[in-house]
């Protein structure tokens, strides 16, 4: 496959735009996304253009700020290949399908290149001097959605410091992907219908409609007219999408595109990996191809991936070639007739499970299957209650019982009981190992607890001894998970929450909102565990050569003050950078893909990109802020139950104890839990500090600080102050 450079001309949209509109297509070629911008020869000699279809896996993937839409980043690869007769006939229909303005819907499972055909389509428009804009709608919480696709103006919620443009906007001109559509809320899908008939968005926050010129394609892997006949989706604007509709055939139907797939993937990763000898054999050939591939083609590259890495001699061999498939019913189990195929429908697939499961002697099967199913959906939905529930087709109020009983949420509470942080009558539910006194409290009191996965009271959950030890004393947790403090400072305003942890912006943000927080304790500093990164390769030597461009930012969030001290160090203001509000989970394959200049991050995500070769610290906190963990709660609960304040700070300290003092065993055992790897943890933790104890005079001074620096800076509307917020009881 050989590349050919493109022209010098750029357009000026979004960093992941197209090159310049291609030429007429051919029957059978490559369409190949390994670097951009390029165009790709097919084996007769010509083809389509080379397009960047890397995205970030999550959510959203276009930067729309200036800097970025110059620029031409490095891509991850990603490929699709028209090889196969039935692709063959797909890529015929796109190149009919794309030269019109035709609202398009593309089906396809998961790995089937549902965003390479939409950037092909994007490409071979009128529309391709424009910005492709991809966004992916199960990202969004009910909360978010608005906001993400339509835009806000400065100060119309919480953690809404500036106006920004939504992705409406960001793709005028040219053409706006909504992936996975079906997961949409269901409160969005009626203005996402308007949007579409109006051709106009109306910001959060504003009444004022703004015009867009936007090509709309979606992506879905959920069936949508089942989807509509079970009032999970609507369904005029399921007509309103379905002008023309593409159908991808999973990987496993087209396998004459399997081997072109592999070649390619093979000469990617050896490239990179530094292993140019390596070749595939032609056992490892056949072996992947009687593989049914149910990951698809996101599938075949880890494969692929994998043996690069892991093959020892210079040709990858069928046993090289680790693949699942055996448990499908595929691959070497199918060939020796030692497994049959799997049922390929839902009921058949858990009958088999259920046997399984049965015939190995498995206990509490019943409880564990309802358990994974609606923890599954509930992650899936990203918290959000009311999608889960619609994916499982239970009412919000069926799941919501359920996630009661799972401890994920407290119960719900039944008219006539008490206010948040009064008693009511209730027995505790204690596990039969329990060595607590047989005489318990008679009357519980509910103590919702708010954490971030990454966070110290993330640590203190997953150690489970507080439950314990406040049920002994009346109190019954549960623990509701958080993406970032900010969402953590709403949820204590509406007292979904009682008891939350953060760093030191959000609690200022939320006071200034009204939330009526205190402050019951806080942790020693931590400034070096969090910190600018940027790419290894970056010529910034200083914070001060961030001047003009892109930093990557929670905004809110507790690095948020950090940035502000960077600039502030070097004459700089918050306005001097382009600040892109990312989830942690997307910035740093943003900041790989060159998307973004620096990202402003905490640890232990700060550990796991330090301890990469492509990353490197610009600068950290040491000497520009304290990092202060700060431990809040309403100050209704707080008052009430003093005793309780005591108890979770105390084991807050032992959590931190722990994980400070015993660095690597921590890692070790919770590297699965969070994701990150256990070098990662260990550093994470080796930086940890502990010890809650109430504030302090010294504590108070450093936190208005960081009031009054947001306030001079124009993110705080009012000032405010830290010391009337702080917690007056005892709980030393």
């Amino acid at each position: 496959m050989t590349r050919i450079p493109p022209s010098d001309r750029w357009p000026a949209a979004t960093a992941f735009d197209a090159v310049p509109r291609p030429g007429p297509g051919l029957s059978s070629c490559r369409f190949d996304a390994a670097a951009l911008p390029s165009v790709v020869v097919g084996q007769d000699g010509s083809c389509g253009p080379g397009i960047d279809a890397a995205g970030y896996e999550q959510r959203r993937i276009v930067a729309f700020d200036p800097a970025s839409r110059a620029r031409k980043p490095k891509i991850r690869a990603t490929a699709m290949v028209f090889e196969d007769p039935q692709s063959q006939r797909l890529q015929a229909d796109l190149d009919r399908l794309a030269p019109s303005d035709a609202t398009v819907l593309i089906i396809g499972e998961t790995g089937t290149g549902k965003e390479l055909v939409s950037r092909y389509i994007h490409s071979r428009s009128r529309r391709a001097d424009g910005p492709f804009v991809a966004v992916n709608c199960g990202a969004f919480s009910d909360t978010l959605a608005e906001a993400e696709l339509f835009g806000f103006e400065k100060g119309a919620f919480t953690g809404a410091l500036k106006t920004q443009a939504g992705w409406f906007e960001a793709a005028h001109g040219g053409t706006l992907l909504l992936d996975e559509i079906g997961d949409l809320p269901p409160a969005l899908q009626v203005k996402l219908l308007r949007v579409l008939q109006e051709r106009e968005v109306v910001r959060v926050g504003s009444r004022k409609p703004i015009p867009i010129d936007v090509r709309v394609i979606a992506a879905t892997n959920v069936d949508l007219e089942a989807a509509v006949e079970a009032r999970r989706f609507r369904e005029d604007l399921y007509f309103r999408l379905n002008v023309a509709s593409v159908r991808l055939a999973p990987l496993r139907e087209r396998p004459g595109d399997i081997p072109p797939l592999a070649r390619h993937f093979l000469d990617l990763h050896k490239e990179r990996l530094g292993r140019p000898e390596l070749s595939l054999s032609v056992e490892a050939l056949r072996r992947l191809a009687r593989c049914p591939w149910p990951g698809n083609i996101r599938q075949l590259e880890n494969v692929l991936h994998n043996a690069v890495l892991l093959a020892p001699g210079p040709e990858i061999g069928a046993d090289d070639v680790r693949l699942r498939c055996e448990g499908h019913g595929q691959g070497q189990g199918r060939a020796s007739g030692a497994a049959e195929p799997p049922p390929s429908d839902l009921e058949g697939a858990v009958k088999a499970l259920v046997a399984r499961a049965i015939a190995d002697g498995e206990a509490d099967l019943y409880e564990r299957l309802v358990r994974t199913a609606v923890r599954s959906a509930f992650e899936l939905a990203d918290g959000n209650q009311m999608r889960a529930a619609e994916s499982l087709g239970m009412t919000r109020n069926a799941f919501r019982t359920q996630l009661a009983h799972l401890g994920a949420i407290a119960p719900r509470r039944r008219s006539g009981a008490a206010e948040p942080g009064e008693e009511r009558a209730s027995t505790p539910s204690l596990p039969a190992h329990s060595s607590l006194p047989a005489r318990l409290p008679v009357r519980l009191v509910d103590l919702p607890i708010g954490y971030q996965k990454f966070g110290t009271s993330g640590i203190l959950k997953m150690r489970g001894a507080v439950e314990q030890r406040l049920a002994a004393h009346g109190y019954r947790v549960t623990w509701t998970e958080f993406v970032s403090g900010p969402q953590m400072m709403d949820a204590l305003g509406s007292k979904d929450v009682e008891f939350v942890a953060t760093g030191e912006a959000p609690p200022v943000f939320a006071q200034a909102a009204g939330v009526p927080l205190v402050y019951v304790g806080y942790d020693p500093p931590a400034p070096n565990a969090e910190a600018l990164l940027i790419r290894h390769d970056s010529p910034f030597r200083s914070t001060a050569d961030l001047r003009g461009r892109t930093v990557a930012l929670h905004t809110g969030s507790n690095v948020h003050y950090f940035l502000l001290r960077a600039l502030q160090a070097y004459g700089l203001s918050l306005d001097d950078v382009r600040i892109v509000h990312m989830q942690p989970a997307a910035a740093l394959e943003a900041l790989l893909d060159e998307m973004v200049d620096a990202w402003a991050i905490w640890d232990p995500l700060l550990s796991s990109a330090q301890i990469r070769d492509d990353t490197r610290v610009l600068t950290d906190g040491s000497g520009l802020v304290p990092n202060h963990q700060f431990y809040l709660a309403n100050q209704s609960f707080a008052d009430r139950n003093p005793e309780a304040v005591a108890i979770l700070l105390d084991e807050v300290g032992k959590a931190g104890e722990y994980a400070a003092l015993h660095a690597a065993e921590a890692a070790r055992s919770m590297t699965r839990d969070l994701g990150i790897d256990a070098p990662a943890l260990e550093l994470a933790f080796s930086r940890l500090t502990y010890g809650a104890k109430p504030l302090d005079d010294r504590a108070v001074r450093r936190q208005q600080a960081v009031a009054d620096s947001f306030h001079a800076s124009g993110l705080l509307k009012s000032s405010i102050s830290v010391r009337e917020a702080v917690w007056s009881g005892n709980w030393a």
